[in-house]
């Protein structure tokens, strides 16, 4: 059985899209998806997206990480599924909406002189800060959370964007935003593992951010925690609301804007459509 694909880019975080109209295939089961993102083996990617008919809108977006489990929500990923949805699947609407298990996501497309897709803004929702709901364990405000890991206590802040973020605004290199994100992001703290950015800030509503990602490992760039990062910086004070919040990754910079009263966080940022091809 021959299936065709196409390998997306948003930023760095790279992603193989399948279309599953007629919902998850069996055969991509959690081996298979680890088999087509393995960076040796296979097609390489920090995930797999099925692009599924939807039920409150007419298209669904499933992540799929690398190591085979399923996410709720992937900033960089709806970025790319807009645009295949846009350019492949011919839905020429200026703002598309795609349901993901964490809700529905307006993606407004934006093109560029040659009339492909070249950015998308999408409004990620208002983010979630209770506590119990993020989910992190224990009781208490979602906000200087202390955690530790290998012997050293951090201090961060919970934020879900549709999935958990525990962010800590502290500028850490590659080494070390690996080595403590992968003992925190599993921490006995996080009852579903979460996200885990270490912000630095650089200049007025300016942020240099790594990120380990849950299920992927240190990425170039996740969109869900650009937007928890902005929520954080808007609740703490580090930065203000209504006016862009520009966060720089490994993978480039995305642009975020949270709404005064935190009824939405809308991400911008580019999908690029690197190649096709065909899974044997």
């Amino acid at each position: 059985m021959d299936v065709r694909f196409h390998k997306y880019q948003g930023t760095g975080n790279d992603f193989v899209v399948l279309e599953a109209l007629d919902g998850r295939p069996a055969w991509l089961d959690r081996d298979a998806v680890v088999r087509i993102c393995d960076r040796h083996f296979g097609v390489g990617a920090d995930g797999v997206l099925l692009v599924e008919r939807g039920v409150e809108s007419p298209w669904f977006m499933r992540v799929l990480n690398a190591d085979g489990s399923e996410a709720e929500m992937c900033g960089n990923g709806i970025r790319c599924v807009a645009r295949h949805v846009r350019e492949i699947l011919g839905d020429d609407a200026g703002v598309l909406r795609i349901e993901t298990p964490a809700g529905v996501k307006p993606c407004a497309i934006r093109l560029g002189p040659d009339g492909l897709v070249s950015s998308v803004a999408v409004g990620l929702g208002a983010p979630i800060l209770e506590r119990w709901r993020i989910p992190i364990a224990g009781g208490g405000d979602n906000l200087d959370v202390g955690v530790s890991a290998l012997g050293r206590h951090f201090t961060g802040h919970g934020v879900s964007m549709g999935n958990p973020h525990f962010v800590i605004f502290e500028g850490v290199d590659a080494e070390d935003a690996g080595r403590f994100g992968s003992m925190l992001s599993t921490s006995p703290m996080f009852p579903m593992q979460a996200n885990i950015e270490f912000a630095e800030p650089v200049g007025r509503q300016h942020f240099r951010v790594a990120v380990y990602e849950r299920g992927c490992g240190l990425t170039r760039v996740c969109g869900t925690g650009a937007g928890a990062t902005a929520v954080a910086a808007v609740l703490t004070g580090r930065a203000a609301a209504g006016a862009p919040i520009r966060v720089d990754l490994p993978g480039g910079p995305l642009d975020l804007t949270v709404a005064p009263d935190l009824s939405d966080v809308v991400l911008e940022g580019p999908a690029v459509r690197v190649f096709r091809g065909v899974l044997e």
